[in-house]
């Protein structure tokens, strides 16, 4: 190992936890697989038990959620992904309502007290620094808060600039992988995620800074800016649909006045080619959350355009977006981040895009939401929200008028029973109201 490191197996480095510990695991395509498959099996020996684990999104098998480590691990995710959905919604993994611009403030303030903090992190440079590469997010916060940091060194992990890059004497322990980071290959578009993105690129101009996450639906939008000039990039994580629009100079940041020329996330899910487009990339800032998702860093960019999208919507513009009903699926994330920031700048244009319906044909757009449902965009901070049927400005108006606009943009099959629903809540005045709508 490089610069005379000592590096430990995970089975040693894994005896740093004791119980009652809190463990923040690095997130998303760095999860540090061996180090938890080394401390699971401490579990199931009977030597730790009643210890937290935490992390927001991350990708793979997340093995401490199982009904076995009932006692032994408790989760706490900042945000709730597909591989512990099932243990959250059954409750043997919990969930901590955060934005995402304050995960890092939870740990920094002390309001999660992290003991033990692991992470996947590239080979030292010459000048004795590591890259958190991929995902910086709440992580860096808890290698800083963190009692004791065990650094993972991985030749697979991008060497990144920005707040990524870390001094060695940063951490304490270190472990050797060479591993190859988990990769997210996106699904082929469907003819509904093709129409809302040409929808939601009509809103876009020239010259605007992108916010938007990873699926289906942030794909066709940016498969639909071939067209546009000098757009920039600020947003909390992106994925390869971005790379052809950088290599035909369509995103160039030139408009931004903030890390001008710069693209700017705070993490990132994708393929290899992803991964190797950020390594020892000058032009990639990976940046602290509360950096990518401050509002009052977002808001200094003229143009945001920040597209976020749903579970589902009611005829007011309130929007659900981490549960269905009581059953909790997501998490908060960025959105109320990005749809802040974006409406406080200049030119900005915040975007709700989704589905009029789900795949089983079940309309997302409702009189009211399901009892219990979360609120995470309240209708007091809807402006555009955007489906295949077309694209509706909420701002200003209100809620009979919002809720002639938003049923415009339903499935048809839907559009009498809803318009029936906003009758029977408003009164015989919304007809005459909406007569006057145009």
């Amino acid at each position: 190992m490089q610069q005379g490191i000592k590096t430990v197996s995970f089975e040693e480095a894994a005896k740093v936890i004791k119980s009652g510990d809190r463990v923040h695991l690095h997130s998303v395509a760095l999860a540090p697989h061996k180090f938890i498959n080394a401390m699971c099996e401490r579990g199931r020996n009977g030597e730790i038990y009643d210890v937290t684990i935490q992390h927001i999104h991350t990708e793979g098998p997340a093995p401490y959620a199982a009904t076995e480590f009932e006692g032994i691990f408790n989760l706490e995710s900042l945000f709730v992904g597909s591989n512990v959905r099932k243990q959250t919604q059954a409750g043997y993994a919990d969930y901590i309502p955060v934005f995402l611009s304050e995960t890092q403030q939870l740990i920094r303030e002390g309001y999660l007290n992290v003991n033990v903090t692991v992470v996947q992190v590239s080979p030292p440079d010459k000048h004795g620094y590591v890259s958190l590469g991929t995902s910086v997010d709440c992580s860096r916060a808890a290698v800083e808060m963190a009692d004791t940091v065990v650094a993972i060194i991985n030749p697979n992990v991008p060497r990144a600039f920005g707040d990524a890059m870390m001094p060695l004497n940063s951490f304490d322990i270190f472990c050797e992988d060479d591993s190859p980071l988990i990769e997210h290959h996106n699904a082929p578009l469907s003819d509904i995620d093709i129409a809302i993105g040409k929808n939601v690129a009509n809103l876009i101009p020239d010259g605007a800074c992108l916010q938007m996450g990873i699926g289906g639906i942030p794909n066709a939008v940016l498969a639909q800016l071939g067209n546009h000039k000098n757009l920039g990039v600020h947003t909390e994580m992106f994925a390869d649909g971005l790379l052809p629009l950088v290599e035909s100079g369509v995103v160039n940041g030139m408009n931004k006045k903030l890390d001008k020329g710069k693209i700017v996330a705070g993490f990132l899910m994708g393929t290899k080619e992803l991964y190797d487009f950020v390594d020892d990339n000058p032009g990639v800032l990976m940046m602290d959350v509360a950096y990518t998702n401050g509002v009052h860093i977002i808001k200094q960019n003229p143009k945001v355009c920040a597209i976020n999208s749903a579970l589902s919507i009611d005829l007011t513009g309130q929007v659900c977006a981490d549960s269905i009903g009581t059953t909790h699926y997501s998490g908060v994330g960025g959105q109320i981040d990005f749809t802040r920031g974006a409406a406080a700048s200049e030119g900005g244009v915040p975007i709700i895009a989704m589905p009029s319906v789900t795949g089983k044909g079940v309309s997302k757009i409702t009189p009211t939401l399901l009892q219990g449902s979360g609120v995470v965009t309240t209708r007091n901070n809807m402006r555009w929200f955007a489906t295949e049927h077309g694209c509706v400005n909420l701002f200003g108006k209100t809620l009979q008028q919002r809720a002639k606009a938003i049923i415009s943009v339903a499935h048809p099959d839907f559009r009498e029973e809803l318009d029936r629903a906003a009758f029977e809540r408003f009164g015989s005045h919304y007809h005459f109201v909406n007569s006057l709508v145009k």
